[in-house]
């Protein structure tokens, strides 16, 4: 992990939150390099025990968080309250769930309940 070439933009928290690291590093690459994000960086959720990624998609003006975590683990409101409230209260989060095998599931969740769009 540490030769890979978005590592020194990780380097800050991945020691910090070694259980969370693989996350973080999986949907940071994902985010950056797949997805093709701009003005991509990470911000520390110390309460959070973990990193988020924020950004903009291609073409848009409106910053984005995503919160990694594992599949294995367990997400309660409390947690997800958590880190809308570290992150400045955001419209919305996405939720990156990693798993083993390189997968991916992105979740949006919005404070509050929101009308889908017609």
């Amino acid at each position: 992990m540490e030769k890979h070439p978005s590592y020194p933009a990780l380097a800050a928290i991945i020691p910090k939150y070694p259980r969370a690291a693989g996350g973080l590093f999986q949907a940071y690459n994902d985010i950056l390099y797949s997805q093709q994000w701009v003005d991509v960086g990470v911000v520390d959720l110390p309460e959070c025990g973990r990193g988020a990624i924020k950004g903009r998609k291609r073409d848009t003006e409106t910053t984005l968080y995503v919160v990694p975590c594992s599949l294995a683990e367990t997400v309660s409101f409390s947690w997800l309250q958590t880190a809308f409230k570290l992150l400045a209260e955001p419209e919305e989060i996405y939720l990156a769930v990693t798993s083993e095998d390189a997968s991916i599931v992105y979740y949006k969740i919005s404070l509050g309940i929101v009308k889908p769009p017609v």
